[in-house]
């Protein structure tokens, strides 16, 4: 049966174009094409980059987040509480969110209320609790930062390494080259070790993805990782290694710009990192929503169809494109509304898909709020006051005990 599976699924239709078979692709001791096993070296050597970076962090990053003044904020533990942490795990980790729309009191409010009973705490307690129970899972400024700088590393020798080999390429410069003599177009060796290194580093960011900074767009960052893999893998496979190294090149490029931000934000740069942000907002839009349609997307749909008729590889790859371009919009759409309101307030926005801490605004939430029960009390002694002096009588004087009584004269 997998003998069978694997004719069916290498069959010269799926990824060769009308005409063409796999007897076409032999190879010589001079012409050596894309063979498939070759991406299986992808997997060593993503494990081989997932502990350079576990020690470019410990080493390098860690250290220099301390000299250049990068705090992690200290935040207070939630006390160990089993029936809590049970809760916390199984149920809920934010019993203050609303319930589905048909029920008019939030349910797992309702299980907070039970559980502060059972725990004989108020439910502020338990809110309090939960707040900070949330907050120890949140990264912390120094884990971010060695994040970030891990990838802007990556990315800089990435970006370069591709324009190292792709700048005396003719398909760099003419885009109808990406398919002269296609599919029997040799594989370089530059290109191949290009190939691997990109598609050993976003399967390292696969094995790292539970450990990573999660942030509001995770879905859309697994898509993306997703598609990426089985793009560059299919475009290995198929021989679509030219428009591949122009995808990995443009992605690059924007990428070069977004880690430094994040670094100059964590030191609290503020003009820095608004400079750099709109440095990346420029790239990126430019460069994923004019130059990859352009350079990518219309070079696949139409320029490839002067060489030969469509396939199923040909459909295959364009949607995996289309996916990776409705990514770009949707990411295009977060990085405008945070441009636009950068230049209404002069101030950037933080940034949309992080989480936020919530402890500190909350508790000083309820101290304000305390402070105002007090005010109130405190104004209405003196308006009671004022009114038994209008009617002519004495004020009570009252004498604050050390016990806290209140004793009246």
């Amino acid at each position: 049966m997998a003998r069978s599976l694997n004719e069916w699924l290498w069959q010269h239709e799926f990824w060769l174009p009308p005409g063409i078979t796999w007897e076409d692709m032999q190879e010589s001791e001079d012409i050596h094409y894309p063979q498939p096993h070759d991406l299986l070296l992808s997997i060593p050597f993503a494990l081989v980059l997932v502990v350079i970076r576990c020690a470019f962090e410990r080493a390098i990053a860690l250290p220099l987040s301390s000299k250049l003044g990068v705090r992690d904020k200290q935040r207070p533990k939630a006390q160990p509480n089993p029936m809590l942490e049970t809760f916390y795990s199984t149920r809920s980790k934010n019993p203050e969110e609303a319930s589905p729309f048909f029920l008019c009191f939030p349910l797992d409010l309702a299980l907070l209320i039970s559980l502060a009973k059972q725990c004989d705490q108020p439910v502020r307690k338990m809110e309090r609790w939960f707040r900070r129970r949330r907050n120890t899972d949140r990264p912390s400024l120094s884990k971010k930062f060695c994040e970030a700088c891990w990838r802007f590393t990556f990315y800089i020798i990435s970006f370069f390494t591709g324009l190292a080999v792709l700048y005396d390429k003719p398909w760099l410069w003419d885009h109808r080259e990406c398919w002269t003599g296609y599919p029997q177009q040799p594989l370089q060796p530059s290109v191949f070790w290009y190939y691997l290194l990109e598609l050993s580093f976003y399967w390292s960011l696969v094995f790292t993805l539970p450990f990573d900074v999660k942030r509001k767009d995770f879905k859309e960052q697994i898509v993306h990782h997703a598609a990426t893999i089985f793009l560059i893998s299919f475009s290995y496979c198929a021989n679509y290694i030219r428009i591949g190294t122009l995808v990995m090149v443009i992605h690059d490029a924007s990428d070069c710009f977004l880690e430094p931000t994040k670094i100059f934000n964590y030191m609290k740069w503020k003009k820095t990192c608004d400079s750099l942000f709109m440095i990346f907002s420029a790239v990126f839009l430019i460069s994923r929503l004019v130059i990859f349609p352009y350079t990518v997307l219309y070079n696949t749909y139409y320029y490839s169809m002067e060489i030969f008729q469509p396939f199923f590889g040909y459909y295959f790859v364009n949607a995996l494109l289309t996916i990776l371009q409705l990514l770009h919009v949707f990411w295009s759409c977060l990085i405008i509304r945070m441009v636009y309101k950068f230049i209404l307030q002069g101030t950037m926005e933080k940034d949309m898909r992080s989480d936020t801490e919530e402890s500190d605004e909350d508790e000083e939430g309820e101290n304000i709020r305390e402070k105002e029960k007090n005010g109130i009390t405190s104004f209405s002694n003196i308006t009671s006051n004022i009114c038994i002096q209008r009617n002519g009588s004495e004020p009570l004087n009252r004498t604050h005990l050390a016990n806290g009584h209140v004793k009246e004269r």
